[in-house]
């Protein structure tokens, strides 16, 4: 399949890179703390959310605050793993060659995570955006639209000429209700689950060629 688009916006987690180990390290360690039990961690769904949704739904209003600050310490701290640990943070797929293809101000990373955490992952494999849209900027998270209409807003494209780039369902419905074509990637969630224009294993099967009024996309089943 052949898209035209004006700008490219990226999902980060489970989409450029993948972070699971880190996440699933920092994560039980911060329930343990907060006294949280598994039964009640394993009901909360935590991929492409932003933390303070997380605590909300595990911890009484008065200590979210606290404990928002304390997960992106852990999570900040655990970028590079530690000794006999695997890396926190780790490129999937065709990341590095589809960005590479791309002019700087055509694509933006739009995340959950809190800028400090997002900019320390992706610093860490090496991706130095020119727009990221995190948790920072926004009061409502995926799925809500917000997050991508404001990177459309940030880089001066209409909507409908964006294409959203996601792993996760919340994601691709925010994409969809802004307006967005979509792509999916399978690397967390089975194919079954991902409702998009196309869905694609990883970024290895999809390509981009910079045009005079933006960019060339194919993307392969």
């Amino acid at each position: 399949m052949k898209f035209h688009a004006q700008a490219l916006l990226f999902d980060n987690d489970g989409t450029l890179l993948s972070s699971m180990e880190s996440v699933i390290r920092c994560w039980s360690r911060w329930a343990q703390e907060y006294g949280i039990t598994a039964e009640e961690f394993a009901r909360v769904e935590l991929h492409g959310r932003p933390a303070a949704e997380i605590a909300a739904d595990l911890l009484p209003a008065d200590v979210v605050p606290g404990a928002v600050a304390r997960i992106e310490q852990l999570e900040v701290e655990d970028v590079a793993g530690g000794e006999g640990q695997a890396p926190g943070v780790v490129l999937l797929p065709g990341t590095a060659e589809l960005l590479a293809s791309l002019p700087a101000d055509g694509w933006a990373v739009v995340t959950s995570a809190t800028r400090r955490l997002a900019e320390a992952r992706l610093a860490e494999v090496g991706i130095r955006p020119k727009t990221v849209i995190a948790a920072d900027d926004i009061t409502r998270g995926k799925p809500d639209p917000e997050p991508y209409l404001l990177a459309a807003r940030t880089l001066g494209v209409d909507p409908a000429r964006c294409v959203v780039f996601e792993d996760a369902p919340a994601g691709l419905q925010a994409g969809r209700a802004a307006g967005m074509k979509t792509v999916a990637l399978a690397t967390t969630h089975d194919r079954s689950e991902l409702v998009a224009d196309i869905v694609v294993r990883d970024l290895s099967a999809v390509s981009a060629l910079a045009t005079h009024d933006g960019v060339e996309i194919t993307a392969a089943d």
